[in-house]
């Protein structure tokens, strides 16, 4: 049976104290002369003896911490630490972060994704501890907008915000901007208007990057002008999974003017379209953007996408045709329709002769040597092993040459097989001992 003090400290959970105490003594975390690693003496009470070896970066995820422990030990462990991942833990209380957060002076990374702090709120008194933070995770925390905005005010050098799967339905505007701001990921939200991304290009006016990947938006509604003041520095966008369903809408990133890489998968508009004619269609509505999904665009893919464009929309009625069209109209004129072309693959027939049999059959010439002797098995009644096979080309009606195919890894396609080419097969023949031999 537990006694009383174990069944407290279970409903107390456990200290940031207590887990680094136990996490990095030398038992857990053996000590290595590595980058980072500080040596340190235990503190007193602590169940752990000699020293802990502290690396600078803290990765504390899972393991039941509710509470900061005595300030100064977190003050001691934490003088060297520049990144601290607290996830996956029971924290609640602002406060208590506020404790262990006040007391890491070199802080530059901090993640609380997946602690229960919805509905809890900031103080601002109590942010200023946080100022030193430059990148700030927060994904599955539920943290109301208040409290982002209050984060955000006092992190003046605050570069990456990660707010992902916060069942955002709105984004909720702050008088203070926050122009340190250069990557913003809120992805797996449920955002839907166009209208609360134009909120985010009033909060983060710097922004480089924006994931905005697994939202329901809609239309981009914005005027050009509109569009090239709000993210005037952005150069990536992620839109994979939005509800985007006009070509107006790819369209009108060109107006953000320094965007190079754009990411846009799962968009209902593309879905009636294979994945090459996607990639193309994109690619020459969007003649700035030099990274399309993560692959480079070449020279020679956009004029290819571009005259793509032009055949694919030149049977349209005039008044139907996209302004992207008459641009590259005048780029590569009238362009005339592409032939169309068979691109069926060829399999060639030939003869399969062994004795007094022939039996025509379909290569296929992808397929091996050894691949193709058992398939002959049963034609020919011989195991793979008994047949010797060579191929015999045929030149207007006669046998011009034979190659015997050894190998049983080669690729049929690799001996040049034509249409009424022949395979010869042949039965091994086993080696018999004379008498003269023994």
């Amino acid at each position: 049976m537990e006694s009383s003090s174990s069944s407290s400290d279970d409903e107390e959970g456990r200290s940031f104290v207590q887990v680094v105490s136990e996490k990095y003594n030398p038992e857990n975390f053996p000590h290595c002369r590595g980058k980072g690693v500080v040596v340190l003496p235990s503190p007193p009470g602590s169940p752990v003896k000699d020293q802990l070896n502290l690396p600078s970066v803290l990765v504390l995820n899972d393991c039941g911490i509710t509470k900061a422990g005595d300030r100064a030990e977190v003050a001691m462990f934490c003088a060297h630490v520049v990144e601290l991942d607290l996830s996956y833990n029971q924290l609640r209380d602002w406060e208590e972060i506020g404790t262990i957060v006040s007391n890491v002076p070199h802080l530059d990374f901090l993640n609380l994704s997946m602690n229960p702090l919805s509905g809890v709120e900031l103080e601002p008194g109590l942010a200023e501890v946080f100022s030193r933070v430059r990148r700030l995770v927060l994904i599955n925390t539920h943290v109301t907008w208040d409290t982002v905005h209050t984060l955000t005010s006092h992190t003046p050098e605050l570069q990456e915000l990660f707010l992902c799967l916060n069942l955002y339905e709105e984004v909720v505007e702050s008088g203070t901007p926050c122009p340190s701001l250069r990557l913003l990921q809120i992805t797996d939200n449920q955002l839907r208007a166009w209208a609360e991304v134009r909120k985010l290009g009033a909060m983060y006016p710097c922004l480089e990057m924006l994931v905005l990947a697994n939202n329901t938006l809609g239309s981009v509604e914005d005027a050009p002008d509109a569009l090239r003041g709000l993210f005037p520095d952005l150069r990536y966008i992620n839109l994979n999974n939005s509800g985007l369903s006009k070509w107006e809408d790819i369209e009108s990133l060109n107006f953000f003017p320094k965007l190079k890489e754009v990411k846009m998968m799962g968009i209902p508009l593309l879905q009636p379209y294979s994945s090459q004619q996607r990639r193309s269609l994109i690619i020459a509505q969007l003649p700035a953007v030099s990274v399309l999904n993560g692959s480079l665009v070449t020279d020679g893919e956009r004029e290819d996408a571009e005259r793509f464009f032009i055949r694919h929309h030149q049977d349209r009625p005039a008044e139907a045709l996209p302004p992207r069209y008459h641009v590259l109209v005048s780029k590569y004129g009238e362009l005339a329709p592409l032939a169309e072309v068979d691109l069926t693959p060829h399999y060639p027939v030939v003869e399969v002769r062994y004795g007094d049999r022939v039996e025509a059959v379909v290569l296929r010439p992808e397929q091996t040597v050894g691949g193709l002797k058992k398939r002959l098995r049963a034609l020919v009644q011989l195991p793979p092993s008994g047949m010797r096979l060579f191929h015999v080309v045929r030149e207007h009606c006669s046998a011009s040459a034979s190659v015997e195919m050894k190998y049983p890894l080669r690729a049929l396609h690799s001996y040049g097989i034509r249409d009424r080419d022949e395979i010869l097969v042949v039965p091994k023949v086993k080696a018999r001992r004379s008498s003269s031999d023994t």
